[in-house]
């Protein structure tokens, strides 16, 4: 049996002791101490990625509430009857705010009153200094609901797009496949005003950054080729390259990326957790199977 908290996972009746391996060894190193001091007798801990940086306060507040609810499970074991339910993973919310919401969140809104409690306190008990930007948003007073007040919709569509824009002017062209993702990248209207060379670098420089934002925001998964401008510059490609893998260095799946080839071409994976967005909110075309081509229209025109 494994409980987890906000940062770390508690393991009864175990020894296991570890921190992820995707913090830096300093970090580690900061988090052993606290660990040595905080770990509980009889149970085993891991530390969690979301507990970078965090204080031995905050720690020691997440090992104390897991160690209770252990506590408690034991309790409740004893006199329940074979087959009774004695734990179950929170509901979904509370399972988003455990895993995302720290101090880079301005505020949670959340138009369920019952939901709001429950998440406020769970937010209070592990994290006080960030109750206070759980906001409840009352449907019955306020005249827009909740997604349209902040154009959630808006930003879904565009988050199925499959041309995303970036800054100066390019583009991005996502297509998935049935075996993988392609991702071709475009200048688009960004045509530079010297070296053409630098515009290409620069161009790509965004899209490796824009690229490790739409894999997490759109929960892609599999293998990913994605198709670079092709620089001629062995110093450009290698900087691009180092860029992408500092944006996916933010994203806790696990990835593996190979560096760019002569085509300009990058493979990667990266692993599947769920489905990903398209496939959650949307389903097959039973006139096209997916091919997404009117061939009526085709023959017609």
């Amino acid at each position: 049996m494994s409980l987890p908290g906000r940062f770390v996972v508690l393991i009864p009746n175990s020894t296991t002791y570890g921190i992820s391996k995707r913090l830096s060894d300093t970090e580690r190193k900061r988090l052993r101490g606290i660990l040595d001091r905080v770990k509980p007798d009889g149970h085993g801990i891991i530390v969690r990625t979301a507990a970078e940086n965090v204080t031995a306060e905050e720690i020691e507040r997440d090992v104390i509430n897991l160690v209770r609810q252990a506590e408690q499970i034991v309790e409740l074991s004893k006199k329940a009857k074979p087959g009774s339910l004695l734990y179950r993973e929170p509901d979904m919310a509370v399972r988003v705010i455990r895993e995302e919401f720290n101090t880079n969140y301005r505020s949670v809104m959340i138009d369920d009153r019952d939901l709001f409690e429950q998440v406020q306190g769970y937010v209070a008990a592990i994290s006080p200094e960030l109750a206070d930007r759980v906001e409840f948003y009352d449907p019955d007073t306020e005249p827009l609901a909740l997604y349209e007040r902040h154009h959630v919709h808006e930003q879904l569509h565009k988050a199925l797009d499959r041309k995303v824009w970036l800054p100066s002017g390019g583009s991005l062209i996502i297509e998935h496949t049935e075996a993988l993702t392609v991702i071709d990248v475009n200048t688009g209207k960004n045509v530079g005003s010297s070296n053409l060379e630098e515009t290409v670098y620069r161009n790509n420089l965004e899209a490796a950054d824009e690229i490790a934002r739409q894999l997490r925001l759109r929960n892609v998964g599999g293998i990913i080729v994605i198709d670079f401008i092709d620089m001629e510059i062995r110093a450009n490609r290698e900087a691009v390259i180092k860029a992408f893998r500092d944006g996916l260095a933010r994203d806790k799946t696990r990835t593996q990326v190979f560096d760019i080839s002569e085509l300009g071409l990058v493979e990667m994976t990266r692993k599947r957790i769920g489905e990903s967005l398209l496939e959650s909110v949307s389903a097959p075309c039973a006139e096209c199977e997916g091919r997404g081509v009117d061939i009526d229209a085709a023959i017609v025109g």
